[in-house]
């Protein structure tokens, strides 16, 4: 995979790759991270920190998820509502047993064709295929499963198993508070797509293991992220 060029920026690479890590691994504004950077006596204006997680997010996120293993092949699929430039949309999400998010989808509608599109989307990017989706009781993914031929595999209204994907929507709507609802489809698309693959690789779930599992589990998503974010010869 071609490493990252930070070629013409003034800042140093180090602190571009710090900046989008901070914004995107935690529930900080633009400003937040403007601050933490002066704190450490790096000056740069949040619009600046902006334009790089515009640009460099995404990269990173495709590499990230690249280096996933293989997710479960159980996946559970719900949408949330929310609000972008003052309408009323929908997040389609879906994840598997263990909350990996495995993709999602913004949507304007709660319909038959919002959820084909996630659907045909989980199926064309997942390297594992589908053994049971667990869904609510919506009757949009009934349709869309039995027009893909997938409804013998279909688990409906089944609420407590849904649970993994009812709790998933918790860091978006984190997120959405932060930074004052987002501002058009295809910002939040991309926005949420972004932090998806970054919080795949340092969520654990940290009641369910030991102090010294936890170290490992750290010290690989942080070796997964310096080779997502190798960069190409020096920054300008």
């Amino acid at each position: 995979m071609k490493p990252l060029s930070f070629k013409r920026h003034r800042y140093p690479a180090d602190v571009i790759r710090y900046a989008v890590w901070l914004y995107f691994r935690f529930s900080l504004s633009l400003r937040d991270v403007e601050e933490l950077l002066a704190q450490r006596g790096i000056e740069v204006s949040h619009e600046t920190i902006r334009c790089w997680t515009i640009k460099f997010g995404p990269l990173i996120a495709r590499r990230l998820k690249k280096r996933r293993p293989a997710p479960s092949p159980r996946w559970h699929l719900d949408e949330v509502v929310c609000s972008i430039a003052g309408r009323r949309m929908y997040v389609w999400r879906a994840v598997d047993d263990e909350g990996e998010v495995l993709d999602l989808v913004v949507q304007k509608r709660r319909d038959h064709s919002a959820a084909l599109a996630l659907l045909k989307r989980l199926l064309r990017n997942q390297p594992v295929e589908p053994q049971a989706i667990v869904t609510d009781g919506l009757a949009s993914y009934r349709s869309a499963l039995r027009e893909l031929e997938l409804d013998h595999l279909h688990r409906p209204g089944r609420l407590r198993e849904n649970n993994r994907a009812e709790n998933s929507h918790l860091p978006i709507r984190r997120r959405e508070r932060q930074q004052q609802l987002f501002k058009s489809q295809a910002s939040a698309q991309r926005f949420l797509t972004t932090h998806a693959a970054i919080y795949n690789t340092f969520y654990t779930q940290r009641h369910l293991i030991s102090r010294s599992t936890l170290r490992r589990f750290r010290a690989g998503a942080n070796t997964a992220w310096v080779a997502a974010t190798a960069r190409e010869g020096r920054a300008g």
